[in-house]
């Protein structure tokens, strides 16, 4: 196996790092690394900080093992290789009448990435995270493959795990049938934060997400636009084109009042009255899709994205929240907030009951403390962070955060004792230490 040298990034293009990769196209290759040389495996880099980042040593790259390996359509599971990305598989499955139970909101995240990090989608109210539907999967580890099911303990190390258990080979997903390949969503405005949250809280609709105008204060705080979308049959509407970002946005472009410009003129694209339109499913489910490496539209310096998870009592904190980035000046066009069920996979998985606030921060000066703030303020509400996207958390608010914790790292320490499938983030929050 050929190991080259060369610079990565995660997704916010803040942390960057330097190291050797190598690109495996067949699992017998995975094999050998595993057993010559055990390292962390990631998919597209989707990850935000430096969850996806390996400084200290070698780093598996899975993009090249994205093959369908089988589909049954009587039961719609389906064994896909680690590396497969979620838009191929809905590009293939959906106009067959079925899809992935779960999906995140970019499907350039591979099976495996999705499994790491147990990601949620838009209807976890209802399905909860997608390592929820994962009926097996397989582990590359030096000692050989092991195939994991749901109820074992190393299986529920490895969903949520964030790598720590070894490379994920393949995975058995169940997926779900649908009525066809196209999305009814009916969008509207909502004026402030409490109507907000009770349209979440009484929704039935199988999906539901919403845009935060992060800059909005006062009387309007909170306001923002509400999807909730039900999967339909009929002619699919023609796509939005992709487009690329072909340079790096200056830094005036998302100056404070240039975002506030456009983020009521965003609010107000809803007509008063709301309007349910027919989507294709890509513009549905990754709507930043269509802008190839939008990431750069935050400039040079990059961003971060904070996202956290608040008990569904904790109203207030997410009221407290939004005026404090609203005041702070530092908010970008990108805020969701979507409500989330108790369903979850892992050990170390990110999602619980709650309301789920996510929003994107210019990497200004400024930033690293108005974040340290937030998360501050979710840890003390019982709340956590999303380890995908996490900068700035530290090590102590892990266990308060995620009680499973040391029962992980007993099982992941006990399965690579020398540490070898450490990662940037790993090591920064000191998951894996035991006192």
């Amino acid at each position: 196996m050929t190991w080259k040298t060369t610079d990565a990034w995660g997704w916010g293009r803040v942390y960057r790092t330097r190291g050797e990769f190598a690109r495996p196209e067949r699992a017998s290759a995975l094999d050998r690394i595993a057993a010559d040389s055990p390292c962390p495996a990631i998919g597209q880099r989707r990850s935000y900080a430096d969850a996806c980042l390996n400084s200290h040593g070698r780093t598996v790259l899975t993009d090249r093992l994205d093959r369908i390996l089988s589909f049954d359509p009587d039961t719609g599971v389906l064994d896909a290789e680690a590396g497969c990305q979620l838009s191929e598989i809905v590009r293939l499955f959906a106009p067959r009448g079925w899809l992935p139970t779960v999906l995140p909101g970019t499907g350039f995240a591979t099976v495996g990435g999705a499994i790491g990090m147990d990601v949620h989608g838009k209807n976890h109210h209802h399905a909860g995270s997608f390592g929820q539907h994962v009926a097996s999967l397989t582990l590359h580890q030096p000692d050989g493959r092991s195939e994991v099911h749901p109820g074992e303990p190393l299986f529920e190390a490895t969903v949520g795990g964030i790598g720590q258990t070894g490379p994920i080979g393949s995975a058995r997903l169940q997926m779900q049938r649908i009525k066809g390949p196209v999305m009814m969503v009916t969008e509207r405005r909502v004026p402030d934060l409490d109507t907000y949250l009770s349209l979440l809280d009484v929704s039935e609709a199988p999906y539901t997400v919403g845009w935060i105008d992060a800059t909005a204060s006062g009387a309007s705080l909170g306001r923002g636009i509400l999807e909730e979308a039900e999967n339909g049959a009929g002619l699919v509407p023609p796509a939005k084109r992709g487009r690329t970002v072909p340079f790096d946005a200056p830094p005036f472009a998302l100056a404070g009042t240039v975002v506030r410009g456009f983020n009521a003129a965003y609010y107000r694209r809803i007509p008063e009255r709301g309007r349910t339109v027919v989507k294709p499913m890509e513009d549905f489910f990754f709507p930043l899709d269509k802008i190839y490496d939008w990431n750069r539209l935050y400039g040079k310096r990059g961003f971060h994205q904070f996202q956290c998870v608040v008990p569904l009592a904790e109203r207030d904190v997410l009221r407290d929240m939004l005026a404090a980035v609203a005041a702070s000046g530092l908010a970008s066009p990108l805020a969701v907030l979507k409500r989330m069920g108790p369903g979850r996979a892992g050990m170390m998985s990110f999602p619980a009951e709650g309301y789920t606030l996510a929003i994107d921060f210019p990497a200004r000066e400024e930033a690293p403390g108005m974040i340290r703030r937030l998360i501050a303020m979710a840890d003390e509400a019982g709340g956590r962070v999303y380890l995908a996207k996490d900068a700035f958390a530290q090590p102590e608010q892990m266990d308060r955060m995620y009680p499973d914790r040391v029962a992980w790292a007993e099982l992941v320490n006990a399965r690579d004792p020398e540490g070898a499938y450490e990662t940037d983030l790993v090591r920064r929050l000191a998951l894996r230490t035991i006192q």
